[in-house]
């Protein structure tokens, strides 16, 4: 599947200059980057961006994710450390006025 990143990104917004920033500002080493099941299907094609844009390495978190309550259990344990989660979505928190 050719996905096309910039086009998926207007669509859903996933701020991935944000997420490149914050790793660059914090020097973050492993990032674990967690999808809602809609998404799934785009996160190698986001990790292969992240990855040139930072040179960071990066896993994905297949189990569920129905919301920002469903942070993954157990990440503690997983060596080397985690620095950073960051958890993508299919809409916006909070409605405009």
């Amino acid at each position: 599947m050719n996905i096309d990143l910039n086009e998926l990104n207007k669509k859903y917004n996933l701020e991935l200059e944000k997420v490149i920033s914050e790793i660059k500002k914090n020097k973050f080493k492993l990032v674990l980057l967690q999808f809602p099941d809609g998404l799934k299907p785009y996160a190698t094609a986001v990790v292969d961006f992240l990855r040139k844009k930072t040179k960071t390495e990066f896993l994905i978190w297949i189990g569920s994710c129905y919301g920002a309550c469903d942070t993954p259990t157990g990440i503690e344990k997983i060596k080397p450390k985690i620095d950073f989660v960051v958890q993508f979505g299919h809409n916006d928190l909070m409605p405009s006025y």
